[in-house]
C-alpha cells in the first residue's frame, strides 16, 4: 500500500500477544529509535495509547513485524500480526506495511547485552528496540539512498 507523499516519519510495531513494541523511524536517515513498550490482552492493545501515539507522532506510514519461521514460512503469529496491522490501516487510514522481522528479538536482546545492560527481559523488555531493528531493515530496502 504504497502511497504517492513521501515517507518522512513512520512508526514500527513489534507485534506480540503480551506485549508490543514501539519505534520510530525517518525515512531522511534511514534510523530508528525506541518509543515504549504497550502492554497487550491476548494480542489486543490499549488502542487509545495506539491513538494517543499516532496523534503525537502524525506518522506518513506504519510498519508492523511479521514473525516468519527461519525457513520463512509463516509462523502461528503471523496471522495476528497481520490482523493487527489490518486493523491499524482501518482505524487510522495509513499506509501500513509488514517486514520480515526473523532474528531482531535476538539481535536486541544481543544489543541490550553488548550495552552492558543486564537483568531479566520483564525489568527491560528488548520489544520496542526490536521494533526499531524491524523499522531501520524495512528503511533500508524500501527508502532511495
Amino acid at each position: 500500500m504504497m502511497s504517492s507523499k513521501p515517507l518522512r516519519l513512520l512508526l514500527g510495531f513489534d507485534y506480540g500477544t503480551k506485549q508490543i513494541g514501539v519505534a520510530v523511524g525517518q525515512a531522511i536517515t534511514g534510523q530508528a529509535r525506541e518509543l515504549c513498550v504497550l502492554k497487550a490482552q491476548n494480542g489486543v492493545p490499549d488502542w487509545n495509547r495506539v491513538e494517543a501515539l499516532i496523534k503525537e507522532w502524525q506518522p506518513d506510514a506504519i510498519v508492523v513485524g511479521l514473525p516468519l519461521n527461519m525457513d520463512g514460512t509463516p509462523s502461528d503469529m503471523s496471522e495476528r500480526a497481520e490482523k493487527f496491522a489490518r486493523r491499524l490501516h482501518g482505524r487510522y487510514n495509513l499506509p501500513v506495511h509488514t517486514h520480515d522481522e526473523r532474528l531482531t528479538t535476538y539481535a536486541a536482546k544481543g544489543e541490550r547485552l553488548a550495552q552492558g545492560q543486564t537483568g531479566g527481559y520483564r525489568e527491560r523488555p528488548v520489544d520496542a528496540l526490536a521494533a526499531a531493528l524491524l523499522l531501520e531493515g524495512w528503511l533500508a530496502e524500501n527508502t532511495p539512498a
